[in-house]
Protein backbone atom coordinates (compact mmCIF):
# COMPACT_ATOMS: atom_id res chain seq x y z
CA UNK A 1 0.00 0.00 0.00
CA UNK A 2 1.39 3.46 -0.83
CA UNK A 3 2.66 5.32 2.22
CA UNK A 4 3.14 9.01 2.97
CA UNK A 5 5.89 9.76 0.40
CA UNK A 6 4.02 8.06 -2.45
CA UNK A 7 0.76 9.81 -1.54
CA UNK A 8 2.50 13.18 -1.22
CA UNK A 9 3.92 12.73 -4.72
CA UNK A 10 0.35 12.19 -5.94
CA UNK A 11 -0.86 15.27 -4.04
CA UNK A 12 1.83 17.40 -5.66
CA UNK A 13 0.73 16.14 -9.06
CA UNK A 14 -2.86 17.10 -8.24
CA UNK A 15 -1.72 20.63 -7.40
CA UNK A 16 -0.23 20.92 -10.86
CA UNK A 17 -2.90 19.19 -12.92
CA UNK A 18 -6.17 19.49 -11.01
CA UNK A 19 -6.24 22.42 -8.58
CA UNK A 20 -7.98 25.46 -10.03
CA UNK A 21 -9.79 23.43 -12.67
CA UNK A 22 -13.55 23.07 -13.02
CA UNK A 23 -15.02 19.61 -13.61
CA UNK A 24 -17.01 19.59 -16.85
CA UNK A 25 -18.03 15.94 -16.90
CA UNK A 26 -17.80 12.84 -14.70
CA UNK A 27 -17.62 9.43 -16.40
CA UNK A 28 -18.00 6.40 -14.17
CA UNK A 29 -16.77 3.15 -15.70
CA UNK A 30 -17.04 1.04 -12.55
CA UNK A 31 -19.39 1.92 -9.69
CA UNK A 32 -17.27 -0.13 -7.26
CA UNK A 33 -14.82 2.77 -7.26
CA UNK A 34 -17.48 4.80 -5.38
CA UNK A 35 -18.06 2.27 -2.60
CA UNK A 36 -17.15 4.81 0.11
CA UNK A 37 -19.37 7.55 -1.32
CA UNK A 38 -22.38 7.94 1.00
CA UNK A 39 -24.81 8.78 -1.80
CA UNK A 40 -25.74 7.31 -5.15
CA UNK A 41 -23.62 7.17 -8.27
CA UNK A 42 -25.86 9.84 -9.79
CA UNK A 43 -25.37 12.06 -6.73
CA UNK A 44 -21.58 11.78 -7.02
CA UNK A 45 -21.56 12.67 -10.71
CA UNK A 46 -24.10 15.50 -10.53
CA UNK A 47 -22.54 17.11 -7.45
CA UNK A 48 -19.00 16.99 -8.81
CA UNK A 49 -19.94 18.21 -12.30
CA UNK A 50 -19.45 21.98 -12.44
CA UNK A 51 -17.47 22.11 -9.18
CA UNK A 52 -14.11 23.89 -8.98
CA UNK A 53 -11.16 22.15 -7.31
CA UNK A 54 -9.84 24.60 -4.71
CA UNK A 55 -6.76 22.75 -3.38
CA UNK A 56 -5.21 19.34 -2.76
CA UNK A 57 -4.56 18.39 0.86
CA UNK A 58 -2.88 15.41 2.50
CA UNK A 59 -2.80 14.01 6.03
CA UNK A 60 -0.79 10.83 6.29
CA UNK A 61 -1.91 8.56 3.45
CA UNK A 62 -5.21 10.42 2.90
CA UNK A 63 -5.78 13.02 0.18
CA UNK A 64 -8.75 15.28 -0.37
CA UNK A 65 -9.60 18.13 -2.72
CA UNK A 66 -11.86 20.84 -1.25
CA UNK A 67 -14.47 22.07 -3.75
CA UNK A 68 -16.10 25.46 -4.15
CA UNK A 69 -19.37 23.71 -3.19
CA UNK A 70 -18.16 23.34 0.41
CA UNK A 71 -17.61 19.58 0.13
CA UNK A 72 -14.42 17.69 -0.65
CA UNK A 73 -13.44 14.98 -3.11
CA UNK A 74 -11.77 12.31 -0.95
CA UNK A 75 -9.24 10.11 -2.76
CA UNK A 76 -8.47 6.74 -1.16
CA UNK A 77 -5.69 5.00 -3.09
CA UNK A 78 -5.96 1.66 -1.30
CA UNK A 79 -3.51 -0.97 -2.52
CA UNK A 80 -3.28 -0.05 -6.18
CA UNK A 81 -5.13 3.22 -6.78
CA UNK A 82 -3.61 5.82 -9.08
CA UNK A 83 -4.54 9.30 -10.28
CA UNK A 84 -3.37 9.66 -13.88
CA UNK A 85 -3.38 12.46 -16.41
CA UNK A 86 -5.23 11.20 -19.49
CA UNK A 87 -3.38 11.31 -22.81
CA UNK A 88 -4.62 10.07 -26.15
CA UNK A 89 -4.26 6.37 -25.39
CA UNK A 90 -6.50 4.12 -23.28
CA UNK A 91 -5.67 3.58 -19.59
CA UNK A 92 -6.04 0.06 -18.29
CA UNK A 93 -8.18 -0.38 -15.15
CA UNK A 94 -9.61 3.14 -15.42
CA UNK A 95 -12.63 3.39 -13.09
CA UNK A 96 -13.62 7.08 -13.08
CA UNK A 97 -12.68 9.98 -15.35
CA UNK A 98 -12.98 13.67 -14.55
CA UNK A 99 -13.08 15.85 -17.66
CA UNK A 100 -11.84 19.38 -16.96
CA UNK A 101 -12.44 22.74 -18.59
CA UNK A 102 -9.31 23.70 -20.52
CA UNK A 103 -7.10 20.91 -19.14
CA UNK A 104 -6.42 17.22 -19.80
CA UNK A 105 -8.79 14.86 -18.04
CA UNK A 106 -7.85 13.08 -14.83
CA UNK A 107 -8.46 9.33 -14.41
CA UNK A 108 -8.84 7.27 -11.25
CA UNK A 109 -7.18 3.95 -12.03
CA UNK A 110 -7.35 0.98 -9.68
CA UNK A 111 -6.43 -2.57 -10.64
CA UNK A 112 -7.48 -4.25 -7.39
CA UNK A 113 -10.41 -1.97 -6.52
CA UNK A 114 -9.44 -1.43 -2.88
CA UNK A 115 -9.31 2.34 -3.44
CA UNK A 116 -12.18 4.73 -4.01
CA UNK A 117 -13.43 8.24 -4.67
CA UNK A 118 -16.09 9.86 -2.48
CA UNK A 119 -17.62 13.23 -1.69
CA UNK A 120 -17.65 14.19 1.97
CA UNK A 121 -18.54 17.20 4.09
CA UNK A 122 -15.72 19.29 5.54
CA UNK A 123 -15.73 19.64 9.34
CA UNK A 124 -13.63 21.56 11.85
CA UNK A 125 -10.53 19.65 12.92
CA UNK A 126 -10.95 21.23 16.37
CA UNK A 127 -7.31 21.99 17.14
CA UNK A 128 -6.99 25.26 15.22
CA UNK A 129 -4.06 24.12 13.08
CA UNK A 130 -4.06 23.49 9.31
CA UNK A 131 -5.65 20.11 8.67
CA UNK A 132 -2.85 18.85 6.45
CA UNK A 133 -0.18 19.53 3.86
CA UNK A 134 -1.43 21.86 1.16
CA UNK A 135 -3.96 23.89 3.14
CA UNK A 136 -4.16 26.65 5.75
CA UNK A 137 -7.67 25.60 6.72
CA UNK A 138 -8.39 23.54 9.87
CA UNK A 139 -11.26 21.80 8.06
CA UNK A 140 -11.01 18.21 6.88
CA UNK A 141 -13.44 15.55 5.63
CA UNK A 142 -15.48 13.87 8.34
CA UNK A 143 -14.14 10.49 7.15
CA UNK A 144 -10.58 11.62 7.95
CA UNK A 145 -11.27 12.94 11.45
CA UNK A 146 -9.96 9.76 13.09
CA UNK A 147 -6.59 9.97 11.31
CA UNK A 148 -3.73 11.33 13.41
CA UNK A 149 -1.22 13.88 12.17
CA UNK A 150 1.89 12.57 10.43
CA UNK A 151 5.57 12.96 11.23
CA UNK A 152 6.12 15.67 8.60
CA UNK A 153 3.24 17.79 9.94
CA UNK A 154 4.53 20.98 11.66
CA UNK A 155 1.55 20.81 14.04
CA UNK A 156 2.49 17.36 15.34
CA UNK A 157 3.19 17.44 19.09
CA UNK A 158 6.13 15.06 19.54
CA UNK A 159 5.92 15.02 23.35
CA UNK A 160 2.24 14.09 23.23
CA UNK A 161 2.98 11.48 20.56
CA UNK A 162 5.67 9.85 22.70
CA UNK A 163 3.30 9.81 25.67
CA UNK A 164 0.66 8.02 23.58
CA UNK A 165 3.18 5.44 22.39
CA UNK A 166 4.39 4.78 25.92
CA UNK A 167 0.85 3.87 26.93
CA UNK A 168 0.76 1.02 24.41
CA UNK A 169 1.69 -2.55 25.26
CA UNK A 170 1.84 -3.76 21.66
CA UNK A 171 5.10 -4.05 19.76
CA UNK A 172 6.47 -0.72 18.57
CA UNK A 173 6.02 -1.57 14.87
CA UNK A 174 2.31 -2.23 15.41
CA UNK A 175 2.07 1.18 17.10
CA UNK A 176 3.86 2.86 14.19
CA UNK A 177 1.31 1.41 11.76
CA UNK A 178 -1.66 2.57 13.87
CA UNK A 179 -2.99 5.52 11.85
CA UNK A 180 -4.88 6.78 14.90
CA UNK A 181 -1.58 7.33 16.73
CA UNK A 182 0.56 8.70 13.92
CA UNK A 183 -0.35 8.57 10.25
CA UNK A 184 1.45 7.92 6.99
CA UNK A 185 3.71 5.06 8.10
CA UNK A 186 3.32 1.63 6.55
CA UNK A 187 5.37 -1.55 6.45
CA UNK A 188 8.21 -0.24 4.30
CA UNK A 189 9.06 2.91 6.22
CA UNK A 190 8.44 1.32 9.62
CA UNK A 191 11.11 -1.28 8.85
CA UNK A 192 13.46 1.40 7.52
CA UNK A 193 13.02 3.74 10.49
CA UNK A 194 13.37 0.95 13.07
CA UNK A 195 16.57 -0.17 11.33
CA UNK A 196 17.92 3.40 11.36
CA UNK A 197 17.05 3.83 15.05
CA UNK A 198 18.38 0.33 15.90
CA UNK A 199 15.14 -0.75 17.59
CA UNK A 200 13.66 -4.24 17.26
CA UNK A 201 10.17 -4.24 15.73
CA UNK A 202 8.71 -6.36 18.53
CA UNK A 203 9.90 -4.24 21.46
CA UNK A 204 6.83 -3.35 23.57
CA UNK A 205 6.00 0.29 22.94
CA UNK A 206 5.75 1.03 26.66
CA UNK A 207 9.30 -0.19 27.25
CA UNK A 208 11.04 2.29 24.97
CA UNK A 209 12.62 5.36 26.55
CA UNK A 210 11.54 8.87 25.45
CA UNK A 211 15.08 9.59 24.22
CA UNK A 212 14.91 6.51 21.99
CA UNK A 213 11.49 7.54 20.70
CA UNK A 214 12.93 10.89 19.69
CA UNK A 215 15.63 9.06 17.74
CA UNK A 216 12.99 6.81 16.16
CA UNK A 217 10.71 9.64 15.05
CA UNK A 218 13.68 11.56 13.71
CA UNK A 219 14.54 8.44 11.72
CA UNK A 220 10.96 8.26 10.41
CA UNK A 221 11.19 11.90 9.30
CA UNK A 222 14.55 11.27 7.69
CA UNK A 223 13.54 8.21 5.69
CA UNK A 224 10.24 9.82 4.64
CA UNK A 225 12.04 12.97 3.47
CA UNK A 226 14.60 11.02 1.46
CA UNK A 227 11.88 8.86 -0.08
CA UNK A 228 9.87 11.93 -1.02
CA UNK A 229 12.90 13.47 -2.74
CA UNK A 230 13.28 10.23 -4.72
CA UNK A 231 9.63 10.25 -5.77
CA UNK A 232 8.62 7.45 -3.42
CA UNK A 233 9.24 3.72 -3.49
CA UNK A 234 8.14 1.71 -6.52
CA UNK A 235 8.38 -2.07 -6.74
CA UNK A 236 6.08 -2.43 -9.73
CA UNK A 237 3.84 -0.42 -12.06
CA UNK A 238 1.21 0.09 -9.35
CA UNK A 239 3.15 2.88 -7.60
CA UNK A 240 3.39 5.81 -9.99
CA UNK A 241 2.76 9.54 -9.99
CA UNK A 242 0.10 11.32 -12.05
CA UNK A 243 2.29 11.11 -15.14
CA UNK A 244 2.79 7.36 -14.75
CA UNK A 245 6.41 7.66 -13.57
CA UNK A 246 7.81 5.44 -10.83
CA UNK A 247 9.79 6.55 -7.80
CA UNK A 248 13.25 5.11 -7.20
CA UNK A 249 13.74 5.11 -3.42
CA UNK A 250 13.67 1.29 -3.46
CA UNK A 251 17.34 1.39 -4.46
CA UNK A 252 18.12 3.11 -1.12
CA UNK A 253 16.34 0.69 1.22
CA UNK A 254 18.46 -0.71 4.06
CA UNK A 255 16.00 -3.15 5.65
CA UNK A 256 12.75 -3.67 3.77
CA UNK A 257 13.13 -6.24 1.02
CA UNK A 258 16.77 -6.83 1.94
CA UNK A 259 16.37 -10.27 3.55
CA UNK A 260 19.54 -12.35 3.15
CA UNK A 261 21.68 -9.35 2.23
CA UNK A 262 24.39 -7.82 4.45
CA UNK A 263 23.34 -5.04 6.81
CA UNK A 264 24.76 -1.73 5.55
CA UNK A 265 25.89 -0.93 9.09
CA UNK A 266 27.43 -4.18 10.44
CA UNK A 267 27.28 -6.65 7.52
CA UNK A 268 25.17 -9.17 9.46
CA UNK A 269 22.59 -10.68 7.13
CA UNK A 270 19.20 -8.95 7.24
CA UNK A 271 16.43 -11.29 8.42
CA UNK A 272 12.91 -11.42 7.01
CA UNK A 273 10.19 -12.90 9.24
CA UNK A 274 6.39 -13.23 8.86
CA UNK A 275 4.54 -10.55 10.81
CA UNK A 276 0.78 -9.83 10.92
CA UNK A 277 0.11 -11.09 7.37
CA UNK A 278 3.11 -9.05 6.21
CA UNK A 279 6.85 -9.35 6.74
CA UNK A 280 9.32 -7.60 9.00
CA UNK A 281 12.93 -7.03 8.00
CA UNK A 282 15.62 -6.31 10.59
CA UNK A 283 19.26 -6.77 11.49
CA UNK A 284 19.58 -9.34 14.31
CA UNK A 285 22.77 -7.67 15.52
CA UNK A 286 21.86 -3.97 15.29
CA UNK A 287 18.23 -4.46 16.34
CA UNK A 288 18.37 -7.04 19.09
CA UNK A 289 15.14 -7.95 20.82
CA UNK A 290 14.76 -7.62 24.58
CA UNK A 291 14.94 -11.43 24.79
CA UNK A 292 18.24 -11.48 22.88
CA UNK A 293 19.75 -8.75 25.06
CA UNK A 294 19.23 -10.73 28.28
Amino acid sequence: MPELPEVEVVRQGLVTHLVGARVSEVTIFDTRALKRHPGSTEHFASTLTGARIESAVRRGKFVWCPLDTGDALVIHLGMSGQIRVVDDGPIRHERVRLSLDGRPAIAFVDQRLFGSLALDALVDGQDGFPAGEGSDSPNLPSSVMHIARDVLDPALDIDALIARFRQRTSGVKAALLNQGLVSGIGNIYADEALWAAQIHYGTPANQIRPIDYRRLFEAVRGVMTMALEAGGTSFDALYVNVNGDSGYFDVSLNAYGQGGRPCARCETLIVRVPWQNRSSHFCPRCQRSARTRR
